[in-house]
Parts: C-alpha cells; sequence; structure tokens
C-alpha cells in the first residue's frame, strides 16, 4: 500500500473514533480555561506580590498556567492512537492491511502528530491572547523579544508530549500499563523530583521539564538551580526523548507478532 494510502487510512481511523477527537477538544478547552482563570486572578492579586515575584513575573508562560492539564488529555490522545490498535486486536487487520510495518507505525504517527500539532498551536496562542486580555496592564504583546517563539514552542511542545505517548505506547503495547507509567512519570515523579533541590540537577533533563523551557521568556533569578540550557537546548533534550521513544516503539513492532 503506498505511504498516501496509508495516511489516509490512518486519518479515517483517527476522526471515526470519539475517544480521540474528545482527548483533543479537553486538552484545547482545558488548558485554555484554566490558563484563563489564572490569569484573571494574577492580574486582581498583583498588587499584592511581592517585588521578587514581580520582578520574574513571565506573562507568557502565565498564559499556560493550564498546560499540564492540557498535556494529561494530549498524552491520553497519543496512547489511544496506538494502544487502542492492540486493545481491539485491530493490529493483526491494520498489519495485513499494510505489511510494512515502518509504514504502517510512521503513518499513524505522522498523521497523529499533525494533528495533534493543530490542537496544540491553537491551543497555545488562544490561551496566550486571551491571558493576556485577561492581564491587561500587566501583559505583555505578541511582537515582544521571545514571545512569539514561546507561544508557537508551546504548540509545539504538546505535539511532542502526544508524540512521545505514542512511542511509549508502541514500546509496551498496551494502553493501560501506558497510561500506568506515563501518568506517574510526569504528574508525580518529575514534579516531586523538580521541587528538590537534590534531585533537581536529574529532573530538569526529563522530557516535560527540558521541552516547556520553550514557553519561557523570563529567567526565574530566585531558583537556585539553573538549567544549563536554554529554550531551545530543552527543547532539544525533549526531542531526544521522542526519537528514543519513537525508535523503541518502531524496533517492537518490527521484531514482535502482532
Amino acid at each position: 500500500m503506498a505511504f498516501t494510502a496509508v495516511l489516509k487510512s490512518e486519518w479515517t481511523k483517527i476522526r471515526t473514533v470519539a475517544s480521540t477527537s474528545w482527548t483533543l477538544a479537553c486538552a484545547l478547552l482545558v488548558t485554555v480555561g484554566i490558563s484563563a482563570l489564572l490569569c484573571s486572578f494574577v492580574s486582581s492579586r498583583f498588587k499584592d506580590m511581592s517585588a521578587a515575584e514581580k520582578l520574574t513575573f513571565d506573562p507568557t508562560m502565565t498564559s499556560f498556567a493550564g498546560m499540564s492539564l492540557g498535556q494529561l488529555a494530549m498524552i491520553v490522545f497519543g496512547v489511544l492512537v496506538v494502544g487502542t490498535e492492540y486493545s481491539s486486536g485491530m493490529i493483526r487487520t491494520s498489519l495485513a492491511a499494510v505489511p510494512r510495518r515502518a509504514s504502517f507505525l510512521f503513518g499513524k504517527l505522522t498523521v497523529a502528530t499533525a494533528l495533534a500539532l493543530v490542537v496544540g498551536l491553537a491551543t497555545s496562542f488562544l490561551s496566550f491572547f486571551l491571558g493576556q486580555a485577561l492581564l491587561g496592564d500587566h501583559g505583555i504583546g505578541i511582537g515582544e523579544d521571545n514571545v512569539l517563539r514561546a507561544v508557537a514552542g508551546a504548540g509545539v511542545y504538546m505535539a511532542l508530549i502526544a508524540l512521545f505517548s505514542m512511542g511509549v505506547t508502541a514500546v509496551l503495547r498496551s494502553s493501560i500499563l501506558a497510561l500506568g507509567i506515563l501518568m506517574p512519570f510526569f504528574f508525580l515523579i518529575s514534579t516531586i523530583l523538580g521541587a528538590f533541590e537534590a534531585t533537581r540537577k536529574v529532573a530538569q533533563y526529563f522530557p516535560d521539564q527540558a521541552g516547556s523551557k520553550i514557553m519561557e521568556t523570563v529567567t526565574d533569578t530566585t531558583n537556585q538551580v539553573h538549567a544549563p540550557y536554554g529554550p531551545w537546548g530543552g527543547l532539544g533534550i525533549m526531542l531526544l526523548w521522542v526519537l528514543a521513544a519513537v525508535l523503541g516503539g518502531y524496533l517492537v513492532l518490527k521484531k514482535r507478532d502482532a
């Protein structure tokens, strides 16, 4: 089967499964909604912030306050795109239709990542413009230094989270197992290790903490442990994690029976 036909097939699979569409919608709505609420709260409490807090205040990053929950929806989306093939038994039919496993996997990842990128960019730009409107005089314009990079980077970050989740699920071949590993990793292990100075030097190389640097426009000078990389370096580290996950998924699919 030609690669274009594989892409069309995978697009049909994704758009006809309600759960994948709903998770993408949740990623957008939850991120924008929570970010707007926090921006409104910060705007009303800005005068009560300390001088140090005002000095390191990043209005762009504040616009993405809901990203952690939006990230959750992107993880679920990535897991479902790949894991549903195994849980439903469709993987046998899919591989019978597309015997070339590389074409099958990379066709699926291409379509799903492109869709996640579109939703991610829509989410980041909506979050930014709504957030800055709510911040009022404390907001920032899209044309200011590094702001466009941060806003576009936030959309790319969401797409990469989805792609990383797809790669991990392809390795594990189970939605339940993938969610059981990814959820604690991103929402417990990474957060806890990043909260303590002794372990922060390790946690800063995790995909979420490194990748999220692309969304920052102001360096937190109150943080005693600074990452030895900038926004683009952090995104590069995240890309290495994603590449490793996708490569692992391909090798497992290539060597193991459906």
